[in-house]
Parts: structure tokens; sequence; C-alpha cells
């Protein structure tokens, strides 16, 4: 695909690319530098509505690895895996926050997530609700790995999307403080279900990347833990977001080795 070809909506073309196979992928684009300085070097790509990229290089993964923003929420995660599966990237990596709803998960956390509940609308445009939101499990077993062995406190298991940060995650600091009924109590049955947190993107990227016949998989920072509030600790954001960029990279770099068959 040529430069001519470029994509709508995240300002990028194969050639821009350089064969990326991998695209870690944050949903704050003041993330992508975090993440490009994780590798032994990188580059700016393009700027384009919330689709802030960059293109990262390192001597152990045999490709470039493309960075790319996706804002908030499904439907724009949705976009932005449409366009670059079409210029040749097969596995997804977001790298994200999240809110912890177990009481064993800490602040500053890892969060993998195996599969999510479908609270959101954007991935039953791809797949009926019967259809399963799950994670590559060869993408799951690398990001544990590389949580392991660089010491990081991770926990993997079941996460929830939401489509808003408010109701649908039952928060009560909303501009009204109401939820409605459908979403009254509903924290407290995904915790007795062992749903360990919810985000806002997941169970549309795994049912996306599924359906198109992608990979993907999500690891998420503990920002809030919502048994204690509901704000968002910053100082404890400001540190998981460099081992949120460890363990990305590290992951990429077995899940990258094992594909061409070398030892991880």
């Amino acid at each position: 695909m040529a430069d001519s070809d470029l994509q709508y909506h995240v300002g990028l073309s194969a050639s821009l690319i350089e064969g990326a196979r991998y695209v870690l992928m944050p949903g704050d684009p003041d993330r992508v530098p975090v993440l490009s300085a994780a590798f032994a070097h990188s580059r700016p790509l393009a700027q384009s509505r919330e689709y802030r990229s960059a293109l990262a290089y390192a001597e152990d993964v045999p490709t470039p690895v493309l960075i790319l923003s996706t804002g908030i929420g499904a439907p724009s995660a949705s976009i932005a895996i449409e366009e670059l599966a079409r210029l040749g990237v097969r596995y997804f990596l977001r790298v994200g926050t999240t809110g912890a709803i177990q009481r064993h998960i800490a602040l500053g956390d890892l969060v993998i997530s195996e599969a999510s509940v479908r609270l959101e609308g954007t991935s039953s445009h791809y797949a009926p609700i019967e259809y399963p939101a799950v994670a590559s499990v060869d993408m799951i077993c690398a990001l544990r790995e590389a949580a392991c062995a660089l010491g990081i406190s991770h926990h993997s298991g079941m996460t929830c999307s939401s489509d808003s940060f408010w109701p649908g995650q039952e928060r009560r600091d909303s501009f009204v403080g109401y939820i409605p009924r459908r979403f009254q109590g509903t924290l407290e049955e995904w915790r007795r279900l062992n749903v360990l947190s919810y985000e806002m993107e997941n169970s549309a990227l795994f049912v996306v990347c599924r359906a198109l016949g992608l990979e993907a998989a999500s690891v998420c920072a503990v920002v809030a833990c919502r048994w204690q509030g509901e704000a968002v600790s910053h100082d404890v954001y400001a540190k998981a977001k460099h081992d949120l960029a460890r363990v990305a990279r590290e992951a990429v770099r077995r899940h990258a080795a094992r594909a061409i068959g070398r030892p991880a």
C-alpha cells in the first residue's frame, strides 16, 4: 500500500509503519512517548485526532513495533484495529488503566485480561452477544511471563468493559450522582462473579480481533480501587505507566521470539 492510500483516521500507511506486525495501544496519547522509551530507539509518526503514533525498534524483535493511542472507549479502538489490519498489523496489545473491584488487588498492580464482559455496544456490530470476548492465549502467556520476569505484581482473569465511565461502572461521583436501575448493584454482582476490574475497551478489542482473524491481549494498571472510593490515583498512575511499558515491551519480545521459533 502506497502513502497515497493513507488510512483515513489513523493517518498511517503500510510504508510508514515499515512492516510492523505488533501494535501497543494506550488510550492516552501522552503515553506514546513513555512506551516508546522502553525500546532501543523510536521515532514519532503521526498525530491524527486521538491517534498519536510512533515506531519503535529493538534488536530482539524482528520488525518495528507500532505504538498508537486510541483515545477513550470502544468505537475509536475498533476503528484503529480495522485500519491497522489493512496495513498488515496482526498482534494488538492494549496498554491501559483500570479500576479494581476485588479487594486483593492493590493500587499499581497490573491486570492481564483473559476475557471481558461485553458491557459495550461496539462489539455487537461485529458478532452477536453470544460470541465470547476472549484474548489470545499465546499473548496472555507472554504478558504473564513478562510480569513475572520483571517482578511486577499482577493478576489475570475476567474484566468488564463499559461504554461509560460513570453509570456503567456504578460510579456515584457523576454530575447528578444518579445510577439508572439497569446498573444499580452491578459492581457487587461482577465482584461476586470474580470479575477483576472495570475499563472501557477490552471486550471490543477481543471480539473485533477474533472476528477479523487477528490476535489481541490487554494489560492495564490499577489506578483506582473501587471499594476505597471513586477517585483515580494520579501518583500511582505516574509510576504504573512505566511498569506497563516494561511489561509490554518484554511481552512483545517473548511472543515474537516464539513466533519465529527462537527460545524466549
